[in-house]
């Protein structure tokens, strides 16, 4: 039998942590990478059986890869806070690693709205990898570096995306900093033309290519928001250029 180990970055999630880990009870090991939590997380996380390492945060793919160093099983699966692992995606994880024909996975995260979970705006991510020469590059939307083939689960992941609308945007403003700090590091720039043409295009692909516009106005509020992301980011490389951040 192939083992699994779990790794969950964590900041302040005492609303979200309980079920999260609840969710993922069937792993031989669970890795809970914490940046010095000021509530309740690591007291929740401590009445569970799992491993709590402590750092403080610098960037997305130096927390994970801090915690892949401590993992012990043959396979991981990344899982943040807001998101549960239903029964169904459970026994297909384990099926699949018992019987893998890839050595890595991607898994559906449909969006959750305003209430309800659009499921013409969902991501497909690698998740579920051998434990083998892998790590994450990348400060912010990092990306998983992994010898060998990806395959695809067919269950969903639960993701409870929305907190709120301010904090949505809260988020899509925190992101676009790292994006434009990572751009310059890249030697990257931004001109008034990516103001207007890169968040269009990012309304089109997730409202029009991604069939967001099947979701009614949560759909719309996505894609809205998502050109917002873009926009923002924009923003934010015109401001480091000129040196005013």
């Amino acid at each position: 039998m192939q083992t699994i180990t779990v790794i969950l970055p964590a900041y302040n999630e005492k609303d979200y942590i309980q079920d999260c880990l609840q969710s993922v009870s069937f792993a031989n090991q669970v890795i809970l990478i914490d940046s010095f939590s000021t509530d309740t997380t690591v007291e929740i996380a401590e009445k569970f059986n799992c491993e709590i390492l402590q750092r403080k945060f610098d960037n997305f793919s130096n927390q994970k890869n801090e915690a892949i160093k401590h993992a012990t099983s043959d396979w991981i699966l990344f899982i943040d806070a807001d998101e549960r692992v239903t029964q169904k995606l459970k026994f297909e994880i384990l099926e699949t690693i018992n019987n893998p024909k890839h050595d890595a996975y991607k898994i559906k995260f449909p969006h959750f709205y305003m209430n309800r979970f659009l499921y013409h705006t969902e991501n497909k991510v690698v998740r579920l990898v051998k434990n083998s020469n892998i790590h994450f590059e990348g400060q912010v939307h990092e990306k998983l570096m992994h010898p060998g083939t990806v395959g695809l689960l067919q269950n969903f992941m639960i993701h409870y995306t929305y907190k709120g609308l301010f904090h949505y945007i809260k988020k899509k403003d925190s992101y676009a900093w790292f994006q434009a700090k990572m751009a310059k590091d890249k030697n990257k720039s931004a001109n008034y033309f990516h103001l207007v043409f890169k968040p269009f295009y990012r309304f089109f692909h997730t409202y029009i290519i991604r069939r967001g516009f099947m979701d009614g106005v949560p759909g719309l509020a996505v894609a809205s928001i998502d050109a917002y992301g873009v926009f923002s980011r924009y923003v934010k490389m015109i401001l480091i250029d000129k040196g005013l951040k």
